[in-house]
């Protein structure tokens, strides 16, 4: 049985204003879903993106703004949505304190493509096996 330590596990900041923490991926030996959570500070979050596969928001402190395609909701601590696979999508921090966000997705590592962008985004990836046939549970440089 691996235990994971998440006290342990490096905040990394995303883009200005939002700090996140991988809690369960590929890197931890994950094989079917990701869990990190995202610290936003007001004003800021995930701009509009979509993933291949679904995922769940849950709101752990604070209010958030979200937009699913052409629909927008106020959610609250104590709160989640499901974002089926394929559907645009995004949240900001709507109010005055950080806003504690946890995301769930249905694959081991994150891979989501930006409105704007042609390429898809991509985290926790695991290294490649070494000769000697270990691998690698090292996170790569950050990708954007």
């Amino acid at each position: 049985m691996d235990i994971i330590d998440h006290a342990s596990q490096p905040l990394d900041e995303w883009r200005a204003g939002v700090m996140t923490r991988m809690l369960v991926s590929a890197l931890t030996g994950a094989e079917h879903l990701s869990v990190f959570e995202q610290f936003c500070d007001p004003g800021s979050g995930a701009p509009t993106h979509l993933h291949a596969v679904e995922e769940v928001l849950t709101v752990l402190d604070g209010t958030a703004e979200l937009w699913l395609d052409g629909e927008r909701a106020t959610l609250t601590t104590g709160q989640s949505v499901v974002v089926p696979a394929g559907r645009k999508h995004g949240f900001r921090n709507s109010g005055p304190t950080t806003l504690h966000v946890r995301a769930t997705l249905a694959a081991p590592i994150f891979e989501a493509w930006f409105h704007g962008e042609t390429e898809a985004r991509r985290r926790w990836l695991p290294q490649p096996s070494s000769p000697s046939g270990s691998s690698s549970r090292e996170a790569p440089p950050p990708q954007g």
